[in-house]
């Protein structure tokens, strides 16, 4: 069936990784083994390398710093939104004054 696609949980990304690097094997001759694309184990490899600890977050999960990134950017365009409605009471009001 084409188009469907297998989803992985982070335990079998680690352990993919852990058993290319133990053996000191080829991760296109492990992936082979373990009936995936090369390609994803090359792509778990490097975000396991840029940050170990927050990798594979899972489906729908952020990882901390980004999540943490969106709540800030929520925050300021809230803060913009206040500003610019006080902005603009300021200005009706200094208007009717005179």
């Amino acid at each position: 069936m084409e188009g469907t696609r297998k989803k992985f949980d982070a335990a079998f990304k680690r352990e993919a990784l852990r058993i290319a690097q133990e053996n000191n094997r080829k991760l296109s001759d492990v992936a082979r083994e373990l009936g995936i694309r090369p390609e994803l184990l090359y792509r778990w490899k490097s975000e396991q390398a840029e940050d170990a600890s927050q990798a594979f977050p899972g489906k729908g999960h952020r990882k901390p710093d980004e999540a943490y990134v969106q709540k800030l950017e929520r925050e300021l365009k809230r803060a913009q939104e206040d500003r610019e409605i006080l902005k603009k009471a300021l200005a009706y009001f200094s208007s009717v004054e005179r």
